[in-house]
């Protein structure tokens, strides 16, 4: 049972840094590692964040079976101290999705992020109607991910607005600045907005003047305390330690992880290893980074200050 209403949940969501926990497998079969994800969970939620999203797009939502996702659920739900809020995935078709979210009020997670459908591409009718029947098949509150091919138009996210109260929030992951402002002028604070381009914090400064309150860190993976550094200088508006921490590490961080398609996962996996926290490989179509690619992602964060990892 979740300890949160939508309206709760959203206050939450908004108000610290979120992360996306990547999901551990073992190195043999790619099985899910559940004991070294549950101790994970444990680690990362003694920090203060605004929530948890399990089996998300770091958490390879998109290599995990339904029954896999639920149970990936569960354990984060199990092993996360009460009052961290953990947000379960739906995605795919819509009545797989609406199964989803029946899969995460059964785990007990508190809240939902709705992925693009699967494949096609729709028109906001279609888009509307497929974020109208998951917010009406679960009690919790549903974060819409607009992205690839789903993106929102502000009319539509108005509309979906008045129609579904446990519509809590808008993830954006598309960068588009026009639409961005759009929707944030239109419905103000009816809903909670989250940064969620790659590497999040790149956009994190410009994105606050816009609305987006918080963003997913996958950077928090592996060195929570920058990432928790970063959010509060980009909440203080501290325009010198945010560009300092770009230049010293985020923006080379993105050279790595730009090389290869998938890298912005990978990377994350990566960086768990180099910090002594491994959560075994990424699973196909995704590849790991190369030995050498991993062993100058170690040298950077070796240059970064000691409390960066804590």
């Amino acid at each position: 049972m979740t300890s949160f209403s939508p309206s709760e949940l959203a206050q939450r969501i908004g108000s610290g840094l979120l992360s996306f926990p990547v999901t551990h497998f073992d190195a043999d079969d790619l099985s899910f590692d559940e004991g070294a994800y549950r101790e994970n969970i444990e680690r990362l939620a003694k920090y203060e964040v605004g929530g948890l999203f399990a089996a998300g797009g770091t958490g390879e939502f998109f290599s995990l079976t339904a029954a896999e996702t639920e149970q990936v659920v569960t354990a984060a739900v199990q092993a996360a101290p009460e009052g961290t809020p953990i947000l379960a995935p739906a995605g795919y078709g819509t009545r797989t999705a609406v199964e989803y979210a029946a899969a995460a009020e059964r785990a007990g997670a508190d809240g939902i992020l709705l992925f693009p459908p699967y494949l096609t591409e729709a028109g906001q009718e279609g888009l509307a109607r497929h974020v109208a029947a998951v917010c009406r098949a679960t009690s919790l509150g549903v974060i819409v991910y607009g992205r690839a091919n789903a993106t929102y138009t502000d009319e539509t996210l108005a509309r979906l607005a008045d129609e579904c109260p446990n519509l809590i929030g808008y993830k954006d992951g598309t960068g588009d600045i026009d639409a961005m402002t759009r929707i944030h002028t239109r419905l103000g604070d009816r809903l909670t907005y989250v940064g969620g381009l790659p590497t999040a914090e790149t956009y994190a400064l410009p994105y606050l003047e816009l609305g987006v309150t918080t963003y997913s860190s996958a950077i928090f993976n592996f060195l929570p305390g920058f990432a928790l550094e970063f959010y509060a200088a980009v909440r203080g508006r501290d325009h010198a330690t945010v560009h300092a921490l770009l230049r010293d590490f985020v923006l080379p961080y993105t050279e790595i992880r730009n090389r290869r398609p998938g890298y912005a996962v990978s990377i994350v996996k990566a960086g768990m290893t180099a910090t002594g926290h491994g959560a075994g490989p990424v699973r196909p179509p995704l590849t790991d980074l190369t030995a050498a690619e991993l062993a100058e992602l170690t040298e950077l964060i070796g240059k970064l200050p000691s409390g960066a990892t804590d």
